[in-house]
């Protein structure tokens, strides 16, 4: 995720703040400072950095910060939540007609993955949504466009409706949609061609198309890795076709992530969809919340339990939840938990979602995870069952019959019991600042 820089710096400056007994306006003032200098570094447009640190500070005011009980953990939240109304906190999710046809036009620049994100998100709306979708090839620029899009449609499932290239863009989604109506999908997802820059034939296409099928959801597709251009694009296409929704791809690469703090707030036009991977089951719904939650160093248990429930069944990720949010979890839930990501994803990039296992994850960057991870499931594995309940009761003794037991050095031992009740303690955090928990996340 491209907003690791920002992470790093965050958790830094607010980890000063915690734990200190009382805050004064001059240390506080200095931690708003080491803030301000993070965002603008992460590339955040200016005047949405100064606007947030007003927010922070008239809310900290507002909240008696200086005086309350844990100031440090009361200024975190207040961070979250304006780093949540920044996103966008309103429902992002598709606007789905009651009945009939749902219509939802996807446009973008050339090169920024719009056609891969079109097959992504109907396999979304089919797997996970219950949808029955067809697709309308639509670009008739690209030659490759709408083979790749029958190739795709071939591997999820999804009908792709295709016309010879010759015949106009505005003829080919009009008899499209008709198709749709007449075999009786639900949905349409209408791919549209796309160019290397905004110019007057591709706005003017993408206009037609508009007005003659009348679009129920308009998704822009912008490169996390353009920055700041995210804004730009997203403000020249808003302006003609006035777009419903963004989709960020390459989420997971290696960007600042401003363009993507600063959107929302600029154009008014919220995230749905981030593209995490090349391959077609990499798209994830767009939750505001779960972002600024990694962004604090916090993790994100929801989505992490969400891709955990694939491999385990509903009453058991329920338990595991409850378990980890309430901070009662022990090391036999953190070792299934672990198990459990070797079928979720890249290591690292799930590892982050656990709270206090982003130094872990990082340094699991470019190293051979999967050793890694066999460590750590040894090091658990040769602890005694009342050791996995409690650690705390293990001593320096123990520690050497673990690492004799798990072939590792009690250096190990110590680093995984020291990450261990970091989670624990931000579990803890995390609950007070979500309200108490899962909540029914399941029901």
């Amino acid at each position: 995720m491209g907003f690791d820089s920002l992470q790093e710096k965050l958790t830094k400056s607010l980890r000063n703040l915690q734990g200190k007994g009382k805050l004064t306006e001059k240390n506080m003032e200095s931690t708003l400072q080491e803030i301000r200098a993070a965002l603008l570094e992460a590339d955040v447009n200016y005047n949405v950095v100064k606007n947030f640190l007003v927010n922070v500070k008239e809310a900290s005011l507002g909240q008696d910060v200086l005086n309350a009980v844990d100031p440090g953990q009361l200024l975190v939240k207040i961070v979250h939540d304006e780093i949540v109304k920044l996103l966008g906190s309103d429902d992002n999710s598709i606007s789905f007609k009651t009945s009939g046809l749902t219509k939802i036009m996807v446009v973008g620049l050339q090169g920024t993955g719009k056609t891969t994100h079109v097959a992504k998100i109907a396999k979304l709306l089919k797997n996970k949504q219950s949808r029955k979708p067809l697709i309308i090839a639509g670009d008739n620029i690209r030659l490759a466009a709408v083979e790749q899009l029958k190739t795709l449609g071939n591997e999820i499932g999804v009908e792709v409706y295709a016309e010879d290239i010759s015949h106009s863009a505005l003829d080919i989604v009009k008899n499209g949609v008709k198709y749709a109506q007449s075999k009786g999908y639900d949905t349409v997802l209408i791919d549209t061609a796309g160019r290397l820059h905004i110019d007057e034939v591709l706005m003017n296409e993408l206009k037609d198309i508009k007005e003659a099928v009348s679009p129920d959801e308009i998704l822009l597709t912008v490169d996390a890795l353009t920055g700041q251009d995210i804004v730009n694009v997203a403000k020249s296409f808003h302006e003609l076709l006035n777009v419903t929704g963004l989709i960020v791809t390459k989420f997971d690469g290696d960007s600042k992530g401003g363009g993507v703090l600063s959107v929302k707030t600029i154009t008014g036009v919220p995230i749905k969809f981030t593209g995490v991977g090349e391959k077609v089951d990499d798209l994830e719904i767009f939750y505001p919340d779960r972002l600024a939650q990694r962004i604090l160093g916090m993790g994100d248990v929801v989505s992490f339990v969400e891709k955990a429930q694939e491999q385990m069944d509903m009453k058991e990720a329920e338990k595991s939840a409850e378990r980890f949010m309430s901070g009662k979890f022990t090391m036999d839930d953190l070792l299934k938990q672990i198990e459990a990501t070797q079928k979720m994803g890249p290591l690292a990039s799930i590892m982050k979602m656990l709270p206090g296992m982003g130094e872990a994850a990082k340094a699991l960057e470019g190293t051979d995870a999967d050793n890694q991870l066999k460590k750590v499931k040894a090091i658990i594995q040769s602890m005694t069952l009342e050791e996995r309940e409690d650690p705390s009761i293990i001593r320096n003794s123990h520690k050497r019959r673990i690492a004799l037991g798990s072939g590792t050095n009690v250096n190990d031992i110590n680093k995984l019991i020291n990450q261990y009740d970091r989670m624990k303690k931000l579990m803890k955090q995390m609950s007070s600042i979500k309200g108490g928990g899962f909540g029914g996340l399941f029901r």
